[in-house]
């Protein structure tokens, strides 16, 4: 395996984890402020925090209702996790798989030994297997660039104040019923204009990371696998798959856009707010890769 350090990608997940511990601070202070108990604030946001970091793996699972898999169940995908596990030099990660029609695979966990790679059952059925490959060899790539944890340290933070934002003027206004505005009203204002920027702030690191993130894993797969146009081909299958997709199941898979190897299209706001960089500048960048490896 030629396998080369992104400085890249760790230097953006170095500036996105500063970026990220600042927010922490402003977000604790402003949400202390109006709980009126820093240690209350503390103990309960602390707690949430280890836990997201340490059962990461089984909380993106579950929320994908993905199931770890035994190699009796699905020999093949666990043949060629394993294989390209040893030709990435990484542990071989737990295997999970999501019965879902739409074509996608993510990898999650806080480190290279709690790792998990995760596919759909819509994926096995649309690549070969040298394409399926070229996609394992992707997720492995994430877990071999330990980019996981940063961003789900970073959608972790995100969500909470996406919380914040969105139930914390309901919240508020019961809070301030009783007897008047004083102290509860004002606070809950902060508290909410804080969470929002925090919000969108983490909202813009988590997808500016994420798209950098897309080439970087590229890149490995093809340094795993040494056949970057297998990986090619299957980032195109899968982006013109997900158009006969059922809307309903785009839909409860949407929240998971930056961890999949090809995101759910929403059309909307363009590339600042994209997880991915498109398909075709990937399968360029691959194809460039292809004619490299033949010139050696």
């Amino acid at each position: 395996m030629n396998w080369q350090a992104d400085w890249g990608l760790r230097v953006r997940m170095f500036v996105t984890m500063f970026l990220l511990f600042a927010l922490y601070i402003v977000f604790a202070g402003a949400i202390a402020a109006y709980m009126g108990s820093f240690v209350v604030f503390v103990v309960l946001f602390g707690g949430m925090s280890l836990a997201q970091y340490f059962f990461s793996d089984t909380l993106t699972l579950k929320s994908m209702g993905a199931k770890t898999v035994s190699a009796d169940e699905y020999p093949q995908l666990h043949a060629s996790i394993e294989r390209l596990s040893q030709q990435a030099d990484l542990p071989k990660p737990k295997v999970a798989v999501v019965d879902s029609r739409v074509p996608n695979a993510f990898a999650t966990g806080r480190n290279q030994k709690n790792a998990a790679v995760c596919v759909t059952t819509g994926l096995m059925n649309t690549l070969d297997r040298d394409e399926l490959d070229g996609v394992l060899a992707h997720e492995l790539s994430h877990v071999k660039n330990r980019d996981m944890m940063v961003m789900t340290i970073a959608s972790f933070l995100s969500t909470i104040a996406f919380m914040i934002v969105r139930w914390g003027a309901f919240f508020g206004g019961g809070h301030s019923r009783g007897g008047g505005r004083e102290g509860g009203g004002g606070g809950i204002i902060v508290a909410i204009l804080v969470s929002l920027v925090v919000w969108i702030i983490s909202y813009l690191l988590i997808r500016a990371l994420s798209r950098y993130r897309e080439y970087a894993a590229d890149r490995g797969a093809a340094a795993i696998t040494g056949n970057p146009s297998a990986l090619a081909s299957a980032l195109l299958k899968i982006s013109g798959q997900m158009d006969n997709v059922p809307k309903e199941d785009l839909r409860e898979e949407a929240e998971m856009n930056a961890f999949f190897i090809i995101p759910i299209k929403s059309g909307i706001i363009g590339r600042l707010f994209a997880t991915h960089p498109s398909t075709e500048r990937r399968v360029e960048r691959l194809r460039d890769l292809e004619r490299e490896i033949q010139t050696f």
